[in-house]
């Protein structure tokens, strides 16, 4: 662990050796640390998270494809990672950015470090770096292009990192969906974690719950479960007929990254066809978005996004005001939603669409994170919502 040193602005095609690892910014600005994770370079949209806890459940969350995570909390890998806090096998992050990495890390379930996890799947990280600054940076001027470069012999060639930032093509108008979904069908009976026991197996009949899976997190897998259902999870191309052969009782389409406008051409027409037939969906992140397409309304790219696990939403027809976890850099415009879709959740942040439901039509979603993973538990009743609006009354 190092004293993060001087922010330098260097110009393209100089180069320094003070430090192991830099965050370069595509406008030239470099951010000096210690790399640690893997070796070599990775470039993507640089955005923050505010949360305190979570930080592996973060780097493996399958939204965060094409992005590099700074984390405004500066302690990050204290309690090491362990088999079981994984969102995805394969984590889509490209990069990460910490004031400190922890070096020792202690706790009953560590199997591992950070900087070991990170070697073993490819990922780049650079400590050191003033990550108050950095946030600052993207919340008064949205979320940069940048590359996190780690050479243990602290040499960089700093234009052409600028370059590679620079020639980065964002995040706008790209489908990311295809890049994280399965590639084949498959079923889920895993059930949420438990103090003593982890996690356990949901046994006996259910109802039918289908998941699209456009980037799909495990934990919101274990809630579906945990409430009834028998799982089937189809990858994000999925037809209206891959859907309706599994005889669902409800649709869930998931979070994932990029942006949904990019999946028109087989996403929002398969959601339009399955509102017209009245299958019961809940939407969760990029779900709530493409939702919201296929019922006529807009989206648009946001400035820096919302990442944390502390985000305030106001459930406007309760009253009630929800802590919960978001991430995502594409919105819905509530002024775009059509006659009949009414508005349901906005953020207390910038009062932003958090959720919508149909009037008559037994489908509804939320733009944020409700299975907690990490971050509080006040969302998990929309799973609870959704299996009592799909699953079959017993007679």
């Amino acid at each position: 662990m190092i004293d993060a040193p001087a922010n330098s602005a260097a110009r393209a095609g100089e180069a320094f050796s003070r430090g192991s690892g830099v965050l370069v910014l595509a406008d030239g600005m470099v951010f000096e640390g210690r790399g640690f994770g893997a070796t070599g370079h990775a470039v993507g949209e640089v955005c923050f998270n505010t949360a305190m806890t979570g930080y592996e459940e973060i780097l493996t969350d399958p939204s965060y494809a094409g992005q590099v995570i700074a984390f405004t909390f500066p302690h990050i890998g204290v309690v090491g990672t362990n088999g079981e806090d994984i969102e995805s096998t394969n984590p889509a992050a490209r990069a990460l950015v910490v004031r400190a990495d922890a070096e020792h890390p202690s706790n009953w379930r560590t199997l591992s470090s950070l900087d070991r996890w990170l070697q073993s799947h490819g990922i780049p990280g650079v400590s050191g770096i003033d990550t108050r600054s950095l946030a600052a940076r993207i919340r008064e001027q949205g979320m940069p292009h940048g590359v996190v470069a780690h050479s243990p012999e602290g040499r960089f060639d700093i234009g052409a990192l600028t370059r590679a930032a620079r020639n980065f093509p964002g995040l706008e108008g790209i489908d990311l969906a295809r890049e994280v979904t399965c590639s084949q069908t498959y079923t889920w009976r895993e059930t949420p974690w438990n103090w003593g026991q982890g996690y356990r197996q949901r046994r006996g009949p259910g109802w039918r719950a289908v998941v699209i899976d456009y980037g799909v997190k495990r934990n919101i897998l274990r809630q579906l479960a945990g409430h009834g259902a028998d799982i089937t999870v189809l990858p994000a191309d999925a037809t209206l007929g891959d859907i309706l052969q599994h005889e669902p009782h409800g649709v869930l389409l998931s979070n994932g990254p990029g942006d949904p406008s990019a999946m028109g051409d087989y996403a929002i027409p398969t959601i339009a066809a399955l509102l017209d037939r009245r299958v019961p969906i809940f939407g969760i992140c990029l779900g709530h978005q493409l939702l919201a397409l296929a019922l006529g309304a807009r989206t648009r790219k946001m400035a820096h996004g919302h990442h944390g696990a502390n985000h305030p939403v106001k459930d406007l027809e309760t009253g009630r005001v929800e802590i919960v976890s978001m991430n995502h850099g594409f919105t819905v415009d509530g002024a775009t939603l059509p006659k009949g879709v009414r508005e349901t959740h906005v953020s207390l942040f910038d009062g932003s669409n958090c959720g919508l439901a149909l009037e008559k039509n037994p489908s509804f979603s939320v733009q944020y994170h409700p299975e907690a993973s990490p971050g509080p538990m006040d969302s998990h009743y929309l799973f609870e919502r959704f299996a009592k609006i799909a699953a079959p009354v017993s007679s």
